[in-house]
């Protein structure tokens, strides 16, 4: 099993905060935390991942693109 750990976690949704990564969590939508040590968290990177394809494909568009 492949761990990540939050900064990297909160890098990889797109910059959400953790309050909203914990109340994900509590509500069941988002996979649970493992504990690594006594002060210390990380998730199953398989379980991320299986999550990140279960959602929804967004496209992004930039109101400050310049068109041709």
């Amino acid at each position: 099993m492949s761990l990540i750990r939050l900064p990297e976690l909160l890098n990889l949704l797109g910059g959400i905060g953790k309050t909203t990564l914990h109340r994900w969590e509590a509500g069941g939508k988002f996979p649970k935390r493992i504990r690594v040590g006594d002060r210390a968290v990380a998730w199953d990177r398989d379980a991320v991942d299986a999550w990140l394809r279960s959602r929804p494909a967004v496209e992004v568009h930039c109101a400050d693109a310049v068109r041709p």
